[in-house]
């Protein structure tokens, strides 16, 4: 809140993103160790309510190695920067702990 008492925009977009990371709903996850050699990660489907679709994350062990994609646009053949694109960080900030829970 500012001076004036009112809330500022860029603190009502931060308000709406939390809101909007927190409402992610994980709809089935599970571990892939990648071969013998490899990184472990997580894999899950998320509703994203809030955009009307289904998120594709693949969260890495490693803090926000996190990669986040539309499985809708995925089906249509979009996989490009900047239409299939999204912040991993903030994906990997509102999910870790719930993936990474045991």
């Amino acid at each position: 809140m500012n001076p004036s008492g009112t809330v500022s925009t860029r603190t009502m977009a931060t308000m709406d993103r939390e809101e909007h990371m927190n409402s992610l709903e994980i709809v089935e996850s599970d571990y892939h160790r990648n071969g013998v050699g490899g990184m472990g990660f997580k894999v899950a489907l998320i509703d994203d309510a809030d955009e009307g679709d289904t998120k594709l994350v693949i969260m890495f062990e490693q803090q926000y190695h996190t990669a986040v994609l539309s499985l809708d646009k995925l089906k249509e053949g979009d996989i490009f920067f900047g239409s299939n694109s999204y912040r991993g960080d903030r994906f990997d900030d509102a999910l870790r702990k719930r993936l990474f829970k045991d």
